[in-house]
This record gives C-alpha cells, sequence and structure tokens, in this order.
C-alpha cells in the first residue's frame, strides 16, 4: 500500500518552544511541491518524544488537512503504552490519516509475545493500515523477523519501517512473509529495494525531497543506473543527517538552507559546533547552501 519515499518531517517550534503551525504546513506544501510520495508527521524526527498528546493530535489533524488528500499521510501515534498507542492511532483514524506508524514499545522492553499482543490490540481497535516500526537504536528492543510475519497475518498491518541497519533482517523478513518493507535508513535504502523494499521514510527528504524521491521512482521503475547514481550523489548528506542524534542535524542543516530556525525541545539540543562545521561542508559540497 505504502511505497516511494516519504518523509520524516520535523516539527518547527517558534523561538519560545511551542509548535509554529503555519512553518508546518509551509514545510507540507514544499514536500508536496518537491514531488515527495506521502508525509511522516510526529515520528522520531518530529520529536514526539517532547509533545504532549495535544500537541500531537494536533499536528496529525493540521497535516491531513493541510495535505487536503494530494498524498498520503502516515501518522505517528506510537507509544510504550498500549492504550496510549490505541488512542493516539484512533484519533489519526477520526482525522483522516491514511496509515499510523506504531513504534515498537520502548523502555519497557516487551518480550516477542508482548510486541505481538500489543499490535494485535492496537490493529483490532482501530481499522486503519498500520505500519510496525522497527528501531532499536531507539528503543532497546528489536522484533525478530518471526514476529513481523506473525504480525503480517493481521489484516490491516501492511508494512514495516525497517530501522535496524541489518540487511539481514530484511532479509528475513521477506523470506517469511510478503509485509512492504520501508526502509528507515536513508543510506541504506537503495540496498534495501534491492531485497524487495518498497521505499523509505526518509529523514534527508526534510532537505532534498526532489531528490529522495527521484531515487525512489527510477528504482521502483526499473532504472537501476539512475537510482544507484542519485544514490551515490546523496550519500555523504544521508550520512551527514546523523552526525549527532536524529533531528538535531536535520534541523541545523534546515536552519543553514534558511528553511527553520532550528529550535529543538529539550533534552535535544544545539549541535556542537565542530560538528556543525562537518555539517555545513557536507551541505556546501552538495550545492544546497554557498558558505
Amino acid at each position: 500500500m505504502f511505497k516511494g519515499s516519504f518523509t520524516a518531517l520535523i516539527t518547527p517550534f517558534d523561538k519560545d518552544g511551542q509548535i509554529d503551525e503555519a512553518k508546518f504546513r509551509e514545510l507540507i506544501d514544499f514536500q508536496i511541491e518537491n514531488g515527495i510520495e506521502g508525509i511522516v508527521p510526529c515520528g522520531c524526527t518530529g520529536e514526539a518524544a517532547t509533545l504532549s498528546h495535544p500537541e500531537q493530535k494536533r499536528l496529525i489533524k493540521i497535516a491531513v488537512e493541510a495535505v487536503n488528500k494530494r498524498i498520503p499521510v502516515m501518522a505517528g501515534t506510537g507509544s510504550n503504552s498500549t492504550d496510549e498507542a490505541v488512542d493516539l492511532t484512533e484519533h489519526a483514524k477520526k482525522a483522516g490519516a491514511d496509515g499510523a506508524l506504531i513504534i515498537t514499545p520502548y523502555y519497557n522492553k516487551p518480550t516477542p509475545r508482548g510486541q505481538v499482543l500489543h499490535y494485535e490490540k492496537i490493529a483490532k481497535k482501530v481499522d486503519i493500515p498500520i505500519v510496525l516500526y522497527n528501531v532499536p537504536s531507539r528503543t532497546g528492543v528489536s522484533m525478530k523477523p518471526e514476529v513481523i510475519a506473525e504480525l503480517s497475518k493481521i489484516d490491516n498491518i501492511t508494512a514495516i519501517k525497517e530501522a535496524s541497519g541489518s540487511l539481514e533482517q530484511v532479509s528475513q523478513i521477506l523470506s517469511l512473509c510478503d509485509i512492504d518493507v520501508l526502509s528507515g535508513d536513508d543510506s541504506l535504502t537503495l540496498p534495501m529495494m534491492a531485497l524487495g523494499a518498497k521505499g523509505v521514510v526518509s529523514v534527508a527528504a526534510n532537505v532534498v525531497p526532489e531528490e529522495v524521491s527521484g531515487m525512489t521512482k527510477a528504482f521502483l521503475e526499473g532504472n537501476t543506473e539512475k537510482a544507484k547514481e542519485l544514490h551515490f550523489k546523496l550519500y555523504p548528506i544521508f550520512k551527514a543527517m546523523f552526525i549527532e542524534t536524529n533531528p538535531i542535524s536535520v534541523k541545523t542543516a534546515m536552519m543553514f538552507m534558511d528553511m527553520l530556525n532550528g529550535v529543538l525541545r529539550l533534552p535535544l539540543c544545539d549541535m556542537m559546533e565542530e560538528n556543525q562545521k562537518v555539517l555545513r561542508n557536507a551541505l556546501i559540497k552538495a550545492g544546497l547552501i554557498r558558505r
């Protein structure tokens, strides 16, 4: 159901740390104008961990309204509390989102059986396409391919954002079931698509949406040489987006590009000066800024 490039949208804040709704709408229009296939508000890149639930629900509603059915909206609705995840997913459904991206429960580190029960409950409670989200570097626990295969049997669990950084994991998932796989690591998108993944939920697309979209489109259309060319062109930017904890790097890059003020919510903070220099040089080499 979901394929191509989906932007893991940042959440813009004003100088006082409050959500800048006008800027959020502006960034959504920028994404659509530059050919992105879908957007993901309120994920890790959107600093969901520091958003209140009313803020998260408001952003999902704005995203659906701003998109106005032009592209799919995959709303981040995960939580380490199953009941909270159900509540956020129900809101996404009512708001008109096209799907829900639900991260594996973090901190409490459920067993594989607990993971299955978590997603089963959400899927049964809310009839919306669900995208599993495996990102062990953030959650402290990984989903085994066998668990993903079991969950793929549930009708409305349609895809997984796989951000383990392991091509072996992707190979095992796709050998066990036919769930749609989306890359959760920009630099691994093309290798994962070579194994059968359908696209990416991209951090880098916040700054280069047209190019990221062009890479996945080229591969899906069978133009592997063009896709490979774009992969190598974008690779330095892909890596630069993770110099520091996401979304510090991408928000700083957008500030350098005059797209954003770069404000983050604590405990995330301004990028270290030496890393700013590395990031700035990567942007200059990519032709995204002049100095």
